[in-house]
């Protein structure tokens, strides 16, 4: 009999080690299934380009496990039974012999009055759109406001820091080419 390995959550660490045991063991004496809730990778370093505004390219988990072996099962964990060696899902039951539980971090307002209604964040993908949609609302790509009276804050992202300092390099380029009588070529005055 082969020895049932599940792995819990597809993030990075799930990915990752489904796809190491994949590549280190001997298909013949394993089985390893994925259990996640959504059928695409989530990236979550980039949900904040997310949050932004940028549309972020969809990595669907069947394609990264694809040739490897690794059995991708769509659904969401209830339970966990250590004495019977199960996982109980919204769609059924899934035994195991090892077990790995990936599924990552959430947040923790930490009893903190006013996080659950008016703090944000980005830790998974439909934060991270709620956030985009919020943004768009108040007619900005860049920055989302707090949503009541009297609060408003600006989120900024790093790629418009980046953009701003990018800016801002190349006006003190033209300045100092100036002064020293000089032109500068076209793709430095791009900054390329």
């Amino acid at each position: 009999m082969k020895h049932r390995i599940v792995v819990l959550g597809a993030g990075y660490a799930g990915t990752y080690s489904a796809g190491n045991l994949a590549r280190h063991l001997h298909p013949d004496d394993i089985e390893i299934t994925v259990v996640n809730a959504e059928p695409d990778f989530v990236e979550r370093l980039r949900l904040h380009q997310l949050a932004a505004g940028q549309d972020l390219k969809k990595r669907p988990l069947a394609d990264i496990f694809a040739g490897t072996g690794v059995r991708l099962r769509l659904a969401r964990v209830e339970a966990v039974d250590p004495e019977r060696k199960t996982v109980a899902l919204d769609d059924g039951e899934l035994a195991y012999d090892t077990l790995l539980f990936t599924l990552g971090s959430t947040v923790a307002g930490h009893g903190v009055p006013g996080v659950a209604e008016h703090a944000f964040h980005v830790t998974d993908r439909a934060a991270a759109l709620r956030l985009r949609d919020l943004g768009r609302r108040r007619g900005r790509r860049q920055a989302a406001a707090v949503p009541h009276p009297g609060a408003v804050r600006r989120l900024d992202t790093g790629r418009a820091q980046a953009e701003r300092g990018q800016t801002a390099a190349r006006r003190r380029l033209r300045r100092a080419a100036r002064r020293r009588g000089q032109r500068l070529s076209r793709n430095d005055r791009r900054g390329r």
